[in-house]
């Protein structure tokens, strides 16, 4: 029987729930990564208590995304900061073929260059220990990393791709169709299934992953609260 397809729905409970749950600070009701792990934090319902077990979770001024069909608008002991929509994206494609280029596997050693890349292009939150989370991938140019991606969330038959960036001095050369197309067949020869997030308006990342074979499954919207100090 394949992997169901639901867990798709709500990605950080279903990973905090299974695979990723040895990361999971959590009670009955809420669970989240550890701050410097990551920012996605899940309620097992869109009730006030468990939004209020969720704050449990977090001390003053600490800032999490929940993923949702639907806005959160208000929270008992939390403050909504900002909310954004984001597009689903599953591979649906063939396995790509093994890549060519010369890539590398980073470590911990590289967090701060990842963390300075991460900085310089945004393509959403990297913490200190997100590499811990999953295959991280890179590509040297002159000694200095000039791009990366790599496995955020995962849970029964899914790996979502995440951190795909290039520094704007290397971009237009494919570093990051290579990237993906290396963790696409990492993961599918692990018979999983490759999943990601753009948000609604970037038409662009919308048209790359298009042609490397993702296919939009639904819009999402995270919700980002902060526990008041």
């Amino acid at each position: 029987m394949g992997a169901d397809p639901q867990q798709l729905e709500r990605p950080p409970w279903s990973a905090l729930t299974t695979t990723h749950s040895v990361f999971a600070l959590a009670n009955d009701l809420a669970r989240r990564y550890p701050p410097d792990v990551a920012l996605m934090a899940a309620t097992r319902d869109a009730s006030d208590e468990a939004l209020q077990a969720l704050g449990t979770l977090m001390q003053g001024g600490d800032v999490v995304g929940l993923f949702g069909s639907e806005p959160v608008t208000a929270a008992p002991n939390l403050d909504v900061i900002a909310q954004k929509t984001v597009e689903q994206m599953v591979y649906d494609g063939r396995p790509p073929s093994p890549p060519t280029d010369d890539y590398l596997h980073l470590t911990a050693t590289d967090v701060p260059e990842m963390m300075q890349l991460v900085e310089l292009t945004n393509p959403g939150p990297f913490a200190k220990r997100t590499i811990e989370l999953g295959t991280y991938i890179g590509i040297r140019s002159g000694g200095r990393l000039v791009a990366m991606a790599g496995e955020r969330m995962k849970f029964d038959g899914f790996t979502e791709i995440s951190a795909v960036c290039t520094h704007p001095d290397h971009r237009r050369r494919g570093l990051s169709s290579l990237l993906v197309r290396a963790l696409v067949r990492s993961i599918l020869d692990r018979g999983e299934t490759p999943f990601l997030h753009i948000y609604s308006d970037n038409d662009r990342a919308a048209s790359l992953y298009g042609h490397l074979g993702f296919a939009r499954r639904r819009t999402l919207t995270v919700t980002v609260l902060r526990r008041p100090n």
